[in-house]
């Protein structure tokens, strides 16, 4: 198929370019750099984490084959057991079901059945094959194969023809790498991964708008022990804004509080969770990252019916005080020990009385969410390691860094956070500085820290009343205007404090990366850094703010320009026939 080159322009990032076309065609946003640089970071972790647990345990396999003439069992036997103490450990790749349903092409390409040669015990690792389940451009796919080492095959879909033919013509623009690791489909990502269970080392699930229709098929798609990398940017629903819509969609209803970009990141986490369950499987996160105008979350997704049962320990549902910033969470189940049994129980409630404790105002209910870890810290820590040892290969790499330190710093077992702004608000005083009421909790034998979702959120394990009591201390110190009796701040300031803070600068009321003035929440690189319009959609001057104003005038110049030409050509074809 012949085309004009002047018709498209060359867009370039990381080791991949792309043809766009001048119309609004397939859908492309050059903010999304920062989620594919981020998400090729964790994909190289991946890899690499992939391949250390096969050796491990091949060599495991190795050392049981090797007792055999000691013990006389038999291979069947070995093989058995070491897949049973692999299921417990939680850690390697399982087999995969169903083999009976298979061809024998048609296998698990994490961890092949080991063949025993001589005494010894032999498995092949096969290159992790990967689903680009939306692909619009093609982009991500492109860059996955030409700039991640030791991935095998990449496979784009979507649902649109258009997209499918750019995303063709842009696999050929880029070469012999692109063209023998991506292939190009058209289908529909929820049907394709349902009729490939088990089947990609790798989903990646990046949606316009909400991915919860894709995710019963994408759990059922990966291998155990791979992984789902997930994109939500419908952020006005995950965030509180329409509550019973979030509920319709994930399943749990949002809270519209300081941290509620954090708790868009844990309903997200618990809506795949719900699904995984639905299959005997479960998520284990190694990064949950809210950036720009979306969250994305990476976990990794395993098989055990007896792991599964952990899945209530997990959930919480969370009380929100309507008067002050007191939250409480509610788990929903939780396992009581006898000798060597574990009973799993619900959990004991409520954790709140009818009124807050607080100021007497009362609660508002939201969830269920995660409340268990969304990261995983040696995996950010190897992944931001791995960021700084080529920085030259990531072209956000200010900003991805600047958000995985922020993450290697955060307290990994305190759901949520709280603002310093909102409980001074609360009080109507002067507000400390971060380091001094930090430098209060850690005295008062806390701990704290920030969060990347907020550079003004503080998470602490520490409970509210001792919040609270040191926000009395400091009101004392920097006392406030007379309040109305019945407002939230009077009720909190009528109580004398239990605890007397020490505001004395503590020694980790800084954390490293603040001592060392590293740079953690950058500005936006350009303006107009956000969401864009829909491919399809024809673009107007009342897109101005979602694109910028020079964009949309070059965009309505060129479908003026294009209305010009096809005008010219009805005229000659309508004088066409006079002239005859």
């Amino acid at each position: 198929m012949s085309m004009d080159l002047n018709d498209y322009t060359i867009i370039k990032e990381g080791e991949a370019e792309i043809l766009m076309h001048a119309k609004n065609e397939v859908f492309y946003n050059k903010t999304q750099v920062n989620n594919r640089d981020m998400s090729i970071a964790v994909l190289r972790t991946f890899i690499s984490r992939w391949k250390q647990e096969h050796e491990a345990l091949l060599s495991k396999r190795n050392k049981s084959a090797a007792k055999l003439p000691e013990n006389n069992v038999t291979v069947s036997e070995v093989a058995d057991t070491l897949n049973d103490s692999d299921m417990n450990t939680e850690k390697s790749n399982e087999e995969c079901e169903g083999p009976a349903e298979k061809s024998q092409d048609d296998t698990c390409t994490t961890s092949e059945e080991p063949v025993k040669t001589e005494g010894k015990v032999r498995g092949e690792l096969k290159p992790p094959r990967v689903l680009e389940a939306l692909s619009a451009s093609g982009l991500r796919a492109l860059r996955y194969a030409r700039e991640v080492e030791g991935i095998g095959q990449v496979v784009a879909l979507d649902n649109d023809k258009g997209a499918v033919e750019a995303c063709q013509r842009n696999i050929k623009f880029n070469g012999s790498v692109a063209c023998s690791k991506v292939e190009s489909h058209l289908a529909d990502a929820r049907v394709y991964m349902l009729t490939n269970p088990k089947e990609f080392d790798v989903v990646d699930l990046d949606p316009y708008g909400s991915p919860s229709v894709f995710l019963d098929s994408a759990v059922q798609s990966v291998l155990d022990g791979g992984m789902l990398m997930c994109t939500a940017t419908d952020m006005a629903v995950l965030c509180g804004g329409n509550g019973e819509v979030c509920y319709s969609k994930y399943g749990s209803y949002p809270l519209r509080g300081k941290y509620c970009h954090e708790m868009a990141l844990r309903i997200l986490l618990a809506c795949i969770e719900s699904h995984a369950n639905r299959y005997k499987r479960y998520i284990v996160p190694v990064l949950s990252v809210q950036m720009d105008f979306y969250v994305r979350v990476f976990v990794r997704i395993y098989t055990s019916a007896s792991a599964m049962k952990n899945t209530p320990l997990k959930l919480s549902y969370v009380y929100q005080c309507t008067g002050c910033d007191a939250f409480h969470l509610q788990p929903i189940g939780r396992t009581v020990s006898k000798n060597t049994s574990v009973r799993y129980l619900p959990g004991f409630a409520p954790v709140v009385p009818q009124e807050c404790s607080h100021c007497q105002k009362k609660f508002n209910m939201g969830g269920p969410i995660w409340s268990a870890a969304i990261h995983d810290q040696e995996w950010v820590t190897n992944i931001l390691s791995d960021v700084k040892s080529m920085k030259d290969r990531y072209p956000a790499y200010d900003r991805i860094s600047a958000v995985l330190t922020t993450i290697s710093e955060e307290l990994p077992d305190v759901p949520l956070f709280l603002s310093l702004h909102n409980l001074c608000a609360t009080l109507k005083c002067t507000s400390p500085s971060a380091v001094i009421f930090r430098s209060a909790v850690i005295n008062a034998g806390y701990r704290i820290s920030g969060t990347h979702v907020n550079p003004l959120g503080l998470k602490s394990d520490a409970p509210m009343e001792v919040i609270w009591d040191i926000m009395r201390c400091w009101v004392k110190n920097h006392p406030v205007k007379a309040q109305p009796a019945d407002q939230p701040g009077s009720v909190i300031l009528a109580k004398e404090p239990v605890l007397q803070a020490n505001f004395a600068r503590a020694v980790a009321s800084l954390s490293k990366a603040q001592a060392k003035k590293v740079a953690r929440f950058l500005p936006n690189p350009e303006r107009h850094w956000g969401p864009k319009l829909r491919a399809g959609r024809q673009i107007t001057s009342k897109h101005i703010s979602l694109l910028g104003e020079e964009k949309v005038n070059g965009c309505l110049s060129h479908q003026d320009s294009e209305l010009d030409a096809k005008r010219q050509k009805i005229e000659k074809l309508e004088d066409a026939p006079a002239e005859s």
